[in-house]
């Protein structure tokens, strides 16, 4: 068995002889690796030593190219390695025992030990940490993030609850505890199991506000292909002292202005004015009501902070505080970005060179040039060509076909630079009271490495919170090809899991391997009994618009295979968990095949999975 040469499907068939030579060669491997490792075992608590074990079996079998034995496994009729993960040696000594059965021609004997003994561990930590799913036959539970709506509509909770949430995932990075806290209530009044998650918002790595734009809003009527005015634009102009207006159609344009209270109108009376362009309009009264004047107007109209609107000659009314229009970079490839240490607002510019800031002060610090930055969820990438202190200059490579806005509060992602930053920032550590005295589990975000697992559980211990779940946010390639590492620290822990942050994780790896990592994820938390969240645009169209794409229900149909699955936040959010519990449920009647060709891993290996893990791993910020 070779670790690095290709196979080809039209390779020669092992005969039983050199297959089980290939078996004993893996165990071999495993019982060595296991003996290496051991002071990491030692580590670990006892409830989860024998998924430490197995883990560390299942990286050491996956260094082999195990193809050429995985296909002549098949040509003889015998039991394939592709279900391996849960229990890796008992399942290569059942395969091993049926193997020197049939080259002595003798009866096979039993090997110890069950060969379901694996998924029953899974399952029993997947209900430890996730609870119950509800549902008729589904196993996989739906998590479901709670919009900052829930604060105030408990009765949308209840929807959630009622057609099939089984989490719901509440995140730091947004609200306050005071909302948070009327979340958590919701929750708990919910009939049955239904647990809370909270995520950490972890460092943000952000582009910096821009200079604000003219207070400007455009209003326009509905015209055909011709241009033609079909339908004019609707104006409710309101009195500007009133905070909140009771009025609600997305068809009409609320204006606050003053001297409301001053004015009389009488149906299809005339407002005129000149518009933030010069241009002259009018505004024809179509009813006045206690919510304000509503107006009509069939031509395009931008008003303006400070516009006054006359009526027979006499200014009656002005425009009151408009919302800023917001600003963008026009961004070109070809063009220069300069990343300023400096959250000063910067002005918009629709060629380059461009401006402006970036919200992690270590970047300026860790960057390196010939390294690669991305914005926007990959939208626009370019390679560092300087750094120091206070900039970061970047070439764009790619940024579309014509170019991409590029706005303030928008990712950035370096993946190959290594930011000596921990996961928990100070914000963070903050939280955590509030979170270990109200949630069932906490989400680790941006964690990198096996020192920011340990710097959790020592916040989490100093809380005595050891009922708290813990889940790994992998989503990016450091915590990635971390992996192991980080699962085996994490189970000095009771309840632990790994959450799938797809959406990061793509940008970092590229969306080319996604699909890849997020089965070897898949893979190696199987092998480490450590259940898996499937994360990121899950019928991301039906929760947003209403309506769900093919591809996205197909996407939806196969994360039945990890523990749990996690919708985002968006005005049908409670038709898209009816629509994925109705998935699950019809996926969950059906029998999965699955036959992997077991290609060598090339994310993980055994080289330092045991480094530093005899030293104490002292927290990587200083608390003072």
């Amino acid at each position: 068995m070779t670790n690095s040469a290709p196979v080809d499907s039209d390779y020669r068939t092992f005969s039983l002889p050199e297959i089980l030579t290939e078996l004993e060669v893996l165990l071999a491997d495993v019982e060595r690796a296991e003996q290496d490792a051991a002071h990491v075992l030692a580590r670990v608590l006892p409830e989860h030593r024998e998924s430490a074990r197995n883990l560390i079996h299942y990286v050491a079998v996956r260094q082999h190219d195990l193809r050429p034995l995985q296909e002549s496994l098949a040509d003889y009729g015998l039991s394939s390695l592709g279900r391996m993960e849960a229990i890796v040696r008992s399942w290569l000594l059942t395969v091993t025992e049926t193997v020197r059965a049939m080259v002595e021609g003798r009866h096979r004997r039993e090997i110890w030990g069950p060969l379901d003994d694996g998924q029953e561990v899974l399952d029993r930590n997947s209900q430890d940490l996730l609870g119950r799913p509800h549902g008729t036959f589904r196993q996989t539970r739906i998590m479901v993030t709670l919009p900052s709506e829930a604060a105030e509509q408990p009765e949308l909770v209840s929807q959630m609850g009622r057609v099939g949430m089984d989490i719901a995932r509440i995140n730091c990075a947004h609200d306050d505890e005071t909302a948070w806290a009327s979340m958590v209530a919701s929750v708990r009044s919910l009939p049955g199991e239904v647990r809370v998650a909270m995520d950490l918002g972890g460092p943000k790595l952000r582009t910096g506000p821009l200079v604000a734009g003219p207070k400007v809003t455009r209003v326009k009527p509905v015209r055909n292909q011709r241009g033609e005015t079909i339908s004019p634009s609707s104006i409710l102009l309101v009195d500007a002292a009133n905070e909140t207006v009771d009025y609600v159609d997305d068809d009409i344009q609320i204006i606050p202005v003053t001297g409301l209270e001053t004015s009389q109108f009488s149906e299809k009376a005339e407002l005129k004015f000149r518009d933030a362009r010069g241009r002259k309009r009018k505004l024809v009264v179509a009813s006045v009501s206690d919510a304000g004047v509503l107006v009509r107007c069939d031509r395009t109209v931008y008003f303006e902070t400070g516009l006054e609107i006359t009526h027979n000659a006499h200014p009656i009314l002005t425009v009151a505080d408009l919302e800023p229009v917001r600003q963008h970079l026009f961004v070109r490839a070809g063009d220069v970005i300069t990343l300023c240490n400096d959250m000063a607002p910067q002005p918009a510019t629709e060629a380059g060179p461009h401006r402006i800031g970036c919200s992690l002060e270590a970047a300026f610090r860790d960057a390196q040039p010939g390294e690669r930055i991305l914005f926007d969820d990959g939208k626009i990438e370019g390679t560092i060509r300087a750094v120091d202190a206070e900039t970061i200059t970047v070439d764009v490579t790619r940024a579309g076909v014509d170019g991409v806005k590029l706005r303030a509060e928008k990712g950035i992602n370096l993946p190959d630079t290594v930011l000596n930053i921990p996961a928990l920032t100070e914000a963070d550590r903050s939280h955590l009271p509030f979170v270990a005295a109200n949630a069932d589990a906490v989400n680790l975000s941006f964690v990198r490495s096996a020192a920011d697992v340990a710097d959790l559980i020592t916040e989490l211990e100093q809380l005595r919170a050891r009922r708290l779940g813990i889940t790994l946010k992998i989503e990016t390639e450091s915590g990635f090809r971390d992996l192991p590492r980080m699962l085996l620290e994490a189970m000095r822990w009771s309840n632990v899991g790994v959450m799938i942050a797809r959406g990061d994780l793509a940008v970092e790896l590229g969306f080319e391997r996604m699909a890849e990592v997020q089965e070897e994820i898949l893979w190696i938390c199987e092998a480490a009994h450590v259940p898996v969240i499937w994360a990121t645009q899950v019928l991301d169209s039906l929760a947003r618009t209403g309506l769900p794409s093919r591809a996205e229900v197909t996407d939806a149909a196969m994360s039945r295979r990890a523990e749990a699955v996690m919708l985002n936040k968006g005005p049908f959010i409670v038709d898209a968990i009816d629509t994925l519990s109705s998935i699950l449920d019809r996926m969950g009647g059906h029998v999965a095949k699955k036959r992997s060709l077991l290609r060598p891993l090339a994310s993980f290996s055994l080289t330092h999975i045991d480094e530093d893990a005899a030293r104490p791993q002292p927290s990587i910020v200083d608390h003072d």
